[in-house]
């Protein structure tokens, strides 16, 4: 399957469309244990990118990357709009040299959330986006390999996004102002972890419409 941003703005109209209709489910989450602010934040930065769709569809995949990074940079605040910005913008760094295809995003892919990570001082297990993003780019890389068919391969993803959101319940928060909260971080799922899940889902939606 090679891959063009051509899709770019149904996928943004898909992201911003999701977490709209989840909104007030997040921003619960996130008063629970966090600043409240995450969903707001997000939309914000989808909402930015949504104003270059039409541009980003014009270049090509690293470009596109470095261009998505850098408007999140500037649109979101909070962690999340950091971390969100590394990944893309070290998405663009290392699809230069790989083939614009799926298996080159996931190359790329599993190094830019090593690079989320590194930004972070964080990992699996920590009740972060990460307990989303890492399972989600190891299960990629491993379908990838066992050149697992798209549909296929993209109903995995959700179930290893969902599966990743639902841990971070029973986890307890050391990073973030969750971290503040000890023992009663626990019992509550990671608002971020959600969201990730969530744009895992309507990424996969808008991909298996495409075929």
């Amino acid at each position: 399957m090679s891959l063009t941003p051509v899709l770019f703005p149904d996928l943004i109209q898909a992201l911003i469309d999701t977490i709209e209709a989840h909104a007030d489910e997040v921003t619960e989450l996130d008063q629970a244990i966090g600043d409240g602010d995450h969903v707001f934040n997000l939309q914000r930065g989808l909402q930015a990118l949504r104003e270059h769709a039409a541009e980003i569809a014009q270049l090509d995949w690293p470009a596109a990357w470095q261009k998505i990074g850098m408007t999140v940079m500037a649109a979101v605040g909070g962690a999340s709009g950091s971390l969100y910005a590394t990944l893309f913008i070290s998405l663009g760094k290392n699809s230069h040299d790989k083939t614009q295809d799926l298996a080159g995003f996931a190359e790329a892919f599993q190094l830019a959330v090593e690079a989320v990570k590194q930004r972070g001082k964080a990992d699996v297990g920590e009740k972060t986006m990460l307990d989303v993003l890492v399972p989600v780019a190891q299960a990629l890389r491993q379908d990838v390999e066992a050149s697992k068919p798209l549909a296929q391969l993209l109903d995995h993803l959700c179930g290893v996004a969902e599966i990743g959101v639902e841990a971070t319940r029973d986890m307890l928060a050391t990073k973030g102002r969750a971290s503040f909260l000890g023992e009663r971080s626990k019992g509550h799922i990671d608002a971020g972890a959600k969201t990730a899940q969530l744009m895992v889902a309507a990424i996969a939606g808008v991909l298996k419409k495409s075929q």
